[in-house]
């Protein structure tokens, strides 16, 4: 099998590299043409590898492919472990990928950068695939930094925008920050373990557990709640958790396809992926576990109330974005791993659908994104707007779709748990509900229903999109709709991750929603008469009632609640921190550090100073040189004196 694990990573930075360097030789059609195959190949080979992991048994892989390094007995390598939750990751990132390579062919169609975009996203793929696919913390961190550059190459991709650079530099600067803390953990990892291994590392988890770090002379934390504390700060960057959450609504930047592969199957969902495959070790610390909690739920609450002052289609699609990873962490927070990552699964195929029918109705209304100006699609775009309706039916959980069997076993997982800040956050995920769905058909209802507010022209040139931005829009259709009452038993309550999830028995909290599942049928039935269907309902009742058919009473509550809209479009004012405290005293510090230690010390002292004093030295020994016989005879007489007086004084 490793010649396949080996064809499934490599096919797309293959295509990637003839598309990239080859790019005008292939012309525009062998630049799509190499890399959809690249990417097919590696979907076709990934769905074979997890059909034969629930149909036939197959053992899992765990082995190095090429040894990079042995230093002191330290083996840097680069490995692949194939489990089930590896191998379900691999068909989620190659299919959406894939779908997103066939739209982009429509979507893209009259961009001068075509080839360079085919190029850029299928290594996309590939870093993601790497990144899920390890077997050991160096190749993790490859494949996390290979995906973090370029999502900074796609998110400024139109590069003649200064908003795209502003928000590519942002999405690097914040993600540094992240990525900080997760080298802090993994040399955490190192130190206490001799090794980067996971099947080592977690072997010897109990030399964490037993080891502490020295925070201050006065403060002394448990290593293994500072080591997890550390990797998830860098699940905080990557997965966009307050408050390094500010970079991704600026990543709406980049071109459509690219916002539907960060947000929906890729960059966003390392940091879920990474804390579920380092559930061994985040068991062993309640305060980490604690600390996911609370920050996921925050995350989830605060982050929602954003899109539903949002006009921007894509800036509302990814608002909720942020919201449901808040959604997966405290999944992950309350030890429900299995529910974070089966969440992550149905959220990559409703999300990717949702941008990508918004990237329809862009390109329907002549890149206008504002819905304000929009309003009547759905008799001009009947694809779109069935498929649309389908992903915003999975976002908000309705019964019988993906998203509602990952969401509502979350949120039941969420209420059995007893661990610190579990009440906060069964809070903050039963209120996310109402305002997901209260945002979410806020959207649709503005896009597709109510008064047409376009301009006269782009109504006259309305129509649906062609077949290659259609076609991904109902492939992905099809599993945000259905996918659900098939992988809800084995994923959630069944042994589909047994082995790849460590979960300890005082926290199996999906055990007890567990006793509550009578099969898919049943749980939908029972969910009919649950708080958050219902909580559902009311929001898309209430977004029905203020926004398609009394608008006047969306603006009424405008003006009443100003001091609160003006908060939410703010964003809480993170944005203004950063720039005026966060920015502003680094550039003063650094230009302290520049006057005082560059200018002054080096420029001045050293390297100007030592200039001076030579050529003063030099101006004083000049006088030494005069060319005069009786000066050299008087300084010759006054060294014999001195030797003379020197020698008398020694005796």
């Amino acid at each position: 099998m490793q010649p396949i694990y080996l064809t499934i990573a490599l096919a797309p930075l293959l295509a990637a590299m003839v598309a990239g360097l080859a790019g005008r030789v292939v012309g525009r059609a062998g630049a799509h043409s190499i890399t959809i195959l690249g990417v097919a190949v590696s979907c076709g080979l990934s769905l074979y590898v997890l059909w034969k992991f629930l149909f036939d048994g197959m053992a899992v892989f765990n082995g190095p492919v090429y040894t990079w390094l042995v230093s002191d007995g330290l083996r840097l390598e680069v490995g692949f472990l194939i489990d089930n939750l590896s191998a379900m990751m691999m068909v989620v990132v190659t299919f959406v990928s894939l779908m997103v390579h066939i739209y982009t062919i429509g979507y893209m169609h009259d961009d001068a950068g075509y080839q360079r975009f085919f190029s850029y996203i299928s290594l996309f793929t590939f870093s993601m695939l790497m990144l899920v696919m390890s077997n050991n913390f160096m190749q993790l961190f490859f494949g996390w930094e290979a995906v973090g550059v370029v999502s900074y190459l796609l998110i400024g991709f139109w590069y003649t925008r200064p908003t795209a650079i502003v928000a590519n530099l942002k999405a690097f600067l914040v993600n540094r920050v992240g990525d900080f803390g997760f080298v802090l953990g993994i040399a955490a990892v190192l130190k206490f373990t001799g090794s980067m291994d996971y099947a080592t590392v977690f072997a010897r988890s109990d030399q964490i557990v037993g080891g502490y770090v020295q925070i201050t002379d006065a403060i002394t934390w448990p290593a293994i709640t500072f080591t997890c504390i550390c990797l998830f700060i860098g699940a905080m960057g990557k997965s966009a958790q307050m408050p390094l959450h500010v970079w991704l609504p600026d990543s709406m930047e980049g071109p459509t396809p690219i916002s539907a592969l960060i947000h929906a199957a890729t960059m966003v969902t390392a940091g879920i992926f990474m804390v579920a495959r380092m559930s061994p070790l985040f068991e062993l610390s309640e305060t980490a576990l604690s600390v996911v909690l609370i920050i996921g739920a925050t995350t989830a609450l605060f982050m929602g109330l954003l899109g539903v002052v949002n006009n921007d289609i894509k800036r509302v699609v990814a608002y909720s974005t942020l919201s449901q990873l808040g959604y997966m962490t405290v999944a992950l927070g309350v030890s429900a791993y299995s529910a974070g990552i089966f969440h992550l699964m149905t959220h990559a195929f409703f999300k990717a659908l949702l941008f990508l029918a918004a990237g329809s109705v862009i390109m329907a209304m002549h890149h206008e994104q504002d819905m304000r100006r929009m309003g009547g699609l759905g008799k001009y775009l009947p694809i779109t707007y069935g498929t649309f309706l389908v992903g915003s039916l999975a976002l908000i959980g309705f019964p019988g779709t993906s998203g509602f069997f990952s969401k509502d076993a979350l949120i039941d997982a969420v209420h059995f748990s007893h661990r610190a800040g579990s009440g906060y956050a069964y809070f903050c995920v039963l209120s996310g509900v109402f305002i997901t769905a209260l945002y979410t058909f806020r959207m649709f209802f503005m896009t597709f229903h109510g008064k047409e507010r376009m301009d006269h022209h782009t109504q006259q040139h309305l129509h649906e999109s062609p077949w290659v931005v259609t076609l991904p829009l109902v492939l992905l259709a099809i599993p945000s709709a259905i996918v659900g009452w098939f992988t809800v038993k084995p994923m959630l309550f069944g042994d589909f991750f047994n082995g790849a999830i460590k979960v300890l028995p005082g926290h199996t909290v999906l055990v007890q929603v567990g006793e509550e599942f009578h099969g898919p049928s049943a749980f939908v039935f029972n969910a009919l008469q649950s708080v958050p269907v219902w909580l559902a309902f009311m929001g898309v009742g209430t977004a029905w009632m203020f926004f398609l058919r009394n608008p006047e009473w969306a603006k009424s509550a405008e003006r009443s609640f100003k001091w609160l809209q003006t908060i939410l479009l703010e964003k809480y004012g993170f944005d203004w921190f950063n720039e005026h405290v966060i920015v502003a005293g680094s550039r003063l510090l650094g230009g302290g550090l520049w006057r005082i230690g560059d200018q002054t010390l080096i420029d001045d002292g050293l390297v100007n100073g030592s200039a001076r004093a030579v050529g003063w030295l030099g101006s004083v020994m000049r006088y030494a040189q005069s060319g005069y016989l009786y000066h050299y005879a008087f300084a010759m007489i006054l060294g014999l004196a001195s030797l003379l007086l020197w020698l008398i004084w020694r005796t």
